[in-house]
C-alpha cells in the first residue's frame, strides 16, 4: 500500500485521550519525548470524561491519613491479600505488584509535575469485609477544575453525561456533596448550598453555554488534557487511526485520518494504544456478554465511539484479545431514558439503589440480590437472575414516600415533577402494587409477596434475605438519617412506582494480552515491537472483577505512567527501573 502524503513525526505515537493514553503521553513527555495523542471523537477526555473520577489507590498519602483519622489498619500486605482474594484463579502477581509499588508514586509524581489534583474520599472497598478489605482510605478523588484554564480547546472537552447531571450540572462524587440536593426541601443550609450552586451554575450556561467548574471524570480529564497541552503534547482531535505502519519487524506509526487526509505518522519509539476498550464493538460484545448471547439487550453509557479500534487495530498484526474473564465488561444497571429531542439517553443506576424504601424484582416479581451492593455485583446477580430467559432485565420498585425523597433512576426528588416521566413510559405508576405489576409486565401475586416478605424485616430495619446494609459499602451511599438501618424501609405507601432496568457496563475488562509493561502480545506470547496498550485497550489486572471505586482509573493511570518512563527509558537506551528489578530477580 503507498505511503499517505502529509506525513507527520514523533517519538510517542499514542491513540487515544482517556486517562490511560494521557497519563503516558505527560509522563512521556515530561521525560524528554516528542508526543502525539490522536483521538477518534471530536472531543477528547474519553470514558475518564463520563466517570466519577475515582481512583483505587492502595497506599496513597490522602488515603493514609484518613485511614488514620478512622483508626483503619492498612498496609500493601493487605491490599494484595485484598486483590489475591477479589481476583481468585484470575490473579495476575506480577501485575498486581507493579501496581502496588508504583500507585502511590505516581499519584505524587502527578500532583508533584502536573496540574492533576486530588482529594481524599471515604469510600470503603466494595467488599469490605473480605480478606485484606478496609473501611477507607485507598480510593481518591479527581479535584475540582475550572476549565476556562484550557482556554479555546475549553469546546474539545467531552461534556459529562447529560443523564447524571441537573441542566448540565455536575454533582461531585462525594457523598457530602449529595447529602445537600437530598435534604434541600428540609435544611436551610443544604437550600443555601444547592441555590448557590444552581445560581453559578446558571450564569457559567450563560456565560459559557456549558459549565465550567467542573468535578468527577470530568475534572479528571480536563486536568490531563490541560497537562498534556501545557507540556507541548498536541491532541488532534477528529483524527481516527485507520492502520497501523508496520516496517523492519516493527510497529513504526500509523496512518491517521487529519482534516479529511491520510497522514502517515512515524513513531521513532512507540505507538501506544488507549482506544478505550470495546463497549460498542457489537461483535464482539455478542459473544463476550451473556445475556447478549441468549438473545437480551444491552445499553453502554460509554462513549459510543469506544468500538475496540485499538484491539482491532493490534489484531490485524496478530496480537491476541481472548475472552478468559468471568465477567468480560464492569456491569451497571441501566435504564432507557426517552429524551425530550427524540433521543434516548442512558442512565446508569449509580446511587438509588441504596436508598432506603428502594427494591430490584425481577418479572417473576422476586428480588435477587442486596441491592445496596456495588453495580457490577448488582449487574452480575440480574445476570444470573434472568439466566435462560429472553431478556435481561428488573425492575426497581418503590413507593411515593421514597420517590419524594431519592428519586428513582432519572427521576428526580420532589419537588421536581414526574408528569412527562409517566407520559412517556419511563416512570411506572400503580395505585397498588398489583397495578404496578401489571402495567410493568410484574407477577403481580409474586410482587405482593415480596414486598410484604420484605417490609416484615424493614419495619425493623433488617434484610434477613439478603443482609442489606450490613457493610460499610452498603452504608455509604444510603441514607444515615433512616435508623437503625441506612439502607433498608418498609414499602407502604401507595401509588408505587418501578422503573426498568436493562443491563449496561462501565467499560471492557478483557483486551489485549500484554506484558506488566504494556507491550502487546503476539499469538505466540512475544512483544510485538514497538507496540503498547494502555486502559481499557488492556486486559484488567482485575481479572473480570470489581472490588473497589476507581479500580478502572487507578491501574490506568498508573500503568499509563510505568508506560512512559519505560519509553522514555528506551528511548534513552537504558533498562527502566521494572526490567532491571524483574531481570535481577
Amino acid at each position: 500500500m503507498p505511503t499517505p502524503d502529509p506525513r507527520h513525526d514523533c517519538d510517542v505515537l499514542v491513540i487515544g485521550s482517556g486517562a490511560g493514553g494521557l497519563s503516558t503521553a505527560i509522563t512521556a513527555r515530561k521525560a524528554g519525548l516528542d508526543v502525539l495523542v490522536v483521538e477518534k471523537a471530536p472531543v477528547f477526555g474519553g470514558t475518564t470524561a463520563f466517570s466519577g473520577g475515582v481512583l483505587w489507590i492502595p497506599g496513597n498519602r490522602h488515603g493514609r491519613a484518613n485511614a488514620a483519622k478512622a483508626g483503619v489498619m492498612d498496609d500493601r500486605a493487605a491490599a494484595r491479600e485484598y486483590l489475591q482474594h477479589q481476583t481468585g484463579d484470575c490473579f495476575d502477581a506480577a501485575a498486581v505488584d507493579a501496581f502496588l509499588d508504583a500507585a502511590p508514586q505516581a499519584i505524587d509524581w502527578f500532583e508533584r509535575e502536573t496540574s492533576v489534583q486530588f482529594v481524599p474520599t471515604l469510600y470503603p472497598d466494595y467488599h469490605p469485609t473480605a480478606p485484606g478489605g478496609v473501611d477507607v482510605g485507598r480510593s481518591i478523588l479527581a479535584a475540582p477544575f475550572d476549565i476556562r484554564q484550557l482556554g479555546a480547546d475549553m469546546a474539545r472537552l467531552r461534556p459529562p453525561l447529560a443523564t447524571i447531571t441537573f441542566i448540565g450540572m455536575m454533582f461531585n462524587s462525594s457523598n457530602a456533596d449529595l447529602k445537600h440536593f437530598f435534604r434541600a426541601t428540609k435544611s436551610l443550609t443544604s437550600f443555601v448550598y444547592v441555590a448557590r450552586r444552581l445560581a453559578n451554575h446558571l450564569k457559567e450556561l450563560a456565560l459559557y453555554r456549558r459549565g465550567v467548574h467542573v468535578t468527577s471524570g470530568n475534572a479528571l480529564a480536563a486536568r490531563l488534557a490541560h497537562s498534556a497541552l501545557g507540556a507541548g503534547v498536541p491532541i488532534w482531535t477528529s483524527a481516527p487511526a485507520q492502520r497501523l505502519i508496520h516496517e523492519g519487524g516493527r510497529v513504526a506509526g500509523a496512518v491517521v485520518l487529519k482534516d479529511g487526509a491520510a497522514t502517515a505518522v512515524r513513531a521513532r519509539h512507540g505507538v501506544v494504544l488507549a482506544c478505550g476498550g470495546f463497549p460498542h464493538d457489537a461483535r464482539r460484545i455478542a459473544q463476550a456478554y451473556p445475556h447478549l448471547r441468549q438473545g437480551g439487550e444491552h445499553l453502554s453509557p460509554v462513549p459510543a465511539d469506544n468500538t475496540g479500534d485499538g484491539i482491532a487495530l493490534a489484531e490485524s498484526l496478530g496480537a491476541r484479545c481472548d475472552i478468559r474473564f468471568p465477567a468480560a465488561a464492569a456491569w451497571m444497571p441501566v435504564s432507557r431514558v426517552p429524551m425530550a429531542d427524540g433521543s434516548v439517553g442512558v442512565f446508569p443506576h449509580l446511587l438509588d439503589r441504596y436508598k432506603p424504601g428502594i427494591i430490584a424484582v425481577t418479572a417473576q416479581g422476586q428480588r435477587f440480590c442486596n441491592e445496596s451492593e456495588s453495580y457490577h455485583d448488582v449487574g452480575a446477580a440480574m445476570i444470573r437472575a434472568c439466566a435462560g430467559q429472553k431478556e435481561t432485565a428488573a425492575w426497581l420498585v418503590c413507593d411515593k414516600a421514597a420517590l419524594a425523597k431519592y428519586g428513582l433512576g432519572y427521576v428526580k426528588p420532589a419537588p421536581m415533577p414526574i408528569g412527562r416521566f409517566l407520559r412517556n413510559g419511563y416512570l411506572l405508576q400503580g395505585a397498588s402494587l398489583a397495578e404496578l405489576a401489571a402495567r410493568a409486565g410484574i407477577d403481580g401475586a409474586a410482587l405482593e409477596r415480596t414486598v410484604r416478605d420484605y417490609n416484615v424485616g424493614a419495619a425493623q430495619g433488617q434484610d434477613p434475605a439478603f443482609g442489606r446494609g450490613a457493610t460499610s459499602f452498603n452504608r455509604y451511599l444510603a441514607d444515615p438519617e433512616q435508623r437503625p438501618n441506612p439502607c433498608v424501609a418498609p414499602i407502604t405507601q401507595g401509588p408505587f412506582y418501578a422503573v426498568k432496568l436493562l443491563m449496561g457496563d462501565l467499560g471492557s475488562f478483557d483486551g489485549l494480552a500484554t506484558s506488566v509493561d504494556g507491550e502487546v502480545l503476539g499469538a505466540s506470547g512475544q512483544a510485538l515491537p514497538g507496540l503498547y496498550a494502555v486502559g481499557n485497550d488492556r486486559a484488567s489486572m482485575m481479572g473480570g472483577n470489581y472490588p473497589a471505586a476507581g479500580i478502572t482509573l487507578g491501574p490506568n493511570l498508573t500503568f499509563g505512567w510505568l508506560l512512559g518512563r519505560l519509553l522514555a527509558a528506551r528511548a534513552q537506551g537504558a533498562a527502566a527501573p521494572a526490567e532491571e528489578q524483574r531481570h535481577a530477580a
